[in-house]
């Protein structure tokens, strides 16, 4: 604290240099979730991976599962707020300000997996015409592609259907997705698998991801169309508990409201989970509620910890990340394709930090050392987010 300011006078001047409008502990939930998604995206080793840093194979939930559904989560509490500036009319700016959105979201996501696509092209000696149009293995769906269609299409919704009728489209798309799953072996790891049929009917077996469990290897994309329904749901009910949270300038009654969703909202999904399996790779609808449960539980804390009980200094950390975070998910993954694709002599960047290095440093434990660079890769991105977090710069995307 320098000479002559109080705390309350530093506290006053760093919420002054904030972007008008946002929440500190929203902001730093988001935070959170993206520096999560940047560490269990680049472990040292994926044949090393620290244990509570693993997907669930198939069913069931591990902390690693919360993280992309926290931040589907917050980007419903975001819209809410977003669309309050508008008075939930639809309108021409409104409507060019969301389609615009989606597709910027949509194509920045297509650009990385070019990207990666590209680079291995160009190291593997392919001419540049053959690395710049290499788009026939390339994926269509992924996290961004699933933010922007949920984005839109749930922005939309809520316009157009009005906040009383956004939890009657919820229970209806989740109802749907249920009554399909139940009826297209939607809980079976297999090629009958109906998002699976979706997905190789419309986008193809070349433009999808694989997966591997139990041995079993099939082009299975955990981000599929099909999967989106759900996942629509899941922003709306992020958007409704904007309206919870928006609804009062009282902390501790937004405390109270979204303790109690959460806690219905987890539950739910828990008791849900006995018919309808936890399943993040379908997206299913006792996973939607139980994130968003927990998510919402979790926001309720983080308020009473930072804006009721003052404990700040803490999250500056994740802060750095929750102002810019598609940016710095984005630069995350161009980073990991960097160090993952370009070699030194015959083995990557990040094979070289990982067992030249770390492994040493880390007796020769592949699980520790895998930790480590995950830990390292996030604290490199951090810098880079830190410095436009001092200059306040924000890049919206």
């Amino acid at each position: 604290m320098s000479k002559g300011k109080s705390p309350t006078a530093n506290a006053v001047s760093a919420e002054a240099g904030r972007p008008k409008g946002r929440l500190l502990a929203l902001d730093i939930l988001r935070g959170i979730t993206i520096a999560g998604m940047i560490l269990v995206n680049n472990p040292g080793s994926w044949g090393h991976i620290y244990a509570p840093l693993e997907h669930a194979s198939w069913n069931g939930l591990t902390p690693t599962d919360l993280v992309f559904p926290f931040f589907m989560f917050i980007m419903g509490v975001s819209t809410y707020m977003s669309l309050r500036k508008y008075d939930f009319r639809l309108s021409g700016s409104l409507l060019w300000k969301v389609l615009r959105r989606a597709v910027v979201i949509w194509f920045i996501g297509l650009a990385i997996a070019w990207f990666g696509l590209f680079l291995r092209g160009i190291l593997n000696e392919a001419t540049l015409w053959e690395a710049v149009w290499n788009f026939d293995h390339i994926r269509i769906l992924g996290v961004m592609p699933r933010l922007a269609i949920c984005y839109g299409t749930g922005s939309l919704i809520a316009v157009l259907v009005g906040r009383k009728g956004v939890p009657w489209v919820i229970a209806t798309m989740l109802v749907a997705y249920s009554v399909i799953l139940l009826l297209g072996h939607g809980f079976e790891f297999s090629d009958r698998n109906v998002i699976s049929v979706v997905d190789h009917k419309v986008l193809g077996p070349d433009h999808m991801y694989a997966d591997t469990i139990d041995g079993v290897r099939l082009k299975f994309d955990p981000e599929g169309l099909l999967s989106t329904l759900p996942s629509i749901a899941h922003m709306l009910i992020g958007f409704m508990c904007g309206f919870l949270l928006m609804g009062t300038k009282d902390n501790r009654e937004r405390i109270n409201r979204l303790f109690i969703v959460g806690t219905i909202l987890t539950f739910s999904g828990f008791l849900l989970d006995f018919g309808l399996p936890i399943n993040k790779k379908i997206w299913s609808p006792s996973f939607v509620l139980t994130t968003c449960g927990l998510a919402s539980s979790f926001l309720g804390l983080l308020i009473w910890i930072i804006d009721i009980c003052g404990h700040k200094k803490w999250c500056r950390f994740f802060e750095a990340f929750g102002i810019n975070p598609l940016f710095m998910y984005c630069l995350g993954a161009v980073l990991s394709i960097v160090i993952g694709s370009v070699k030194i002599g015959d083995m990557s960047i990040k094979g070289h930090i990982y067992k030249d290095f770390l492994m040493p440093v880390c007796g020769e434990d592949a699980t520790l050392a895998s930790l480590v660079f995950a830990l390292l890769f996030v604290g490199v991105n951090w810098c880079v987010g830190y410095v436009l977090y001092k200059k306040k710069i924000y890049i919206k995307i």
